[in-house]
């Protein structure tokens, strides 16, 4: 019988997920499948009894599970407490342990691109959810100068730059309106909503009139490859980082986690790629 692996999440319809993790079964001779359940918030809990009950080896975890998942797990590792979310989930002993491959998997997908010590960048995180809080945390550690929230709900933007403020790294939060006024003084911008997602592909997180030619724009959506805010950024001068990087090295990682194999992070993009038609 396969071991069963899978995504919790609402909605998943779009997630690619599925079809990565079920090619590296398969090209690793692995006795594995992976399937992506859509669980509404009020289900959560249920849905966590039933991987136990089905006995699955592991399960990713996305919007809008990543914070409300740790209340029904048995351990948390220090960084995914740290951070305040889990995307990534194993079953030990009939135990669930959750982590979060998040920030370092985005970490280095930035890292392709920003080839400047990061204590010299001003990153402007957009969202206050559980992706945001992988990579605010990551990046703080990286010793970035500054950090700076936006979020629809300024209260959780405040309450999440308090986590992030140290010594090394100031931080603050702004509405949405007032960051787009803004713009020019982050040298990172980086999208961690689901604005712009499949289907709603014509959707912004902000409007991008004061963004400088100097700035890297990030967008972890990666289903488009492309969202209007990265081809808008593109149009204005600026680098740009798609979500695929992110996407690939997270799951290469959570892969890692539940099996003790190394992925081939290279097949893993392309098989992603040519779903995207890319």
């Amino acid at each position: 019988m396969k071991k069963l692996f899978g995504l919790l999440g609402h909605p998943v319809g779009h997630s690619l997920s599925p079809l990565m993790h079920n090619q590296m079964f398969q090209l690793l001779d692995f006795d594995g499948y992976y399937h992506a359940f859509d669980v509404e918030p009020s289900q959560l809990e249920k849905a966590v009894e039933g991987a136990r009950a089905l006995q699955m080896q592991g399960f990713n975890v996305t919007i809008p599970h990543k914070v409300t998942i740790m209340d029904y797990l048995d351990m948390v590792d220090e960084e995914a407490q740290e951070i305040g979310a889990v995307n990534t989930v194993v079953m030990k002993d009939g135990q669930l342990f959750g982590s979060n491959t998040d920030g370092q998997g985005y970490l280095e997908s930035l890292m392709d691109v920003v080839t400047t010590p990061f204590p010299t960048h001003d990153v402007l995180i957009i969202g206050a959810g559980g992706a945001a809080r992988a990579i605010g945390m990551v990046l703080k550690r990286e010793k970035v100068r500054s950090i700076t929230i936006a979020n629809r709900t300024l209260a959780k933007a405040k309450e999440f730059s308090e986590v992030l403020e140290s010594s090394e790294t100031s931080c603050s939060a702004l509405s949405l309106k007032e960051a787009e006024q803004q713009l020019e003084r982050f040298s990172v911008i980086i999208n961690t909503t689901s604005v712009g997602m499949s289907p709603r592909v014509d959707d912004m997180p902000l409007y991008l009139e004061r963004l400088s030619r100097e700035t890297v724009v990030s967008d972890l959506i990666y289903n488009p490859l492309e969202t209007k805010f990265l081809r808008e950024a593109k149009q204005k001068g600026a680098k740009t980082v798609d979500g695929l990087g992110m996407f690939v090295n997270q799951g290469a990682l959570a892969f890692e986690l539940w099996t003790g194999l190394r992925p081939d992070r290279e097949k893993m993009r392309r098989c992603v790629l040519e779903q995207l038609g890319g």
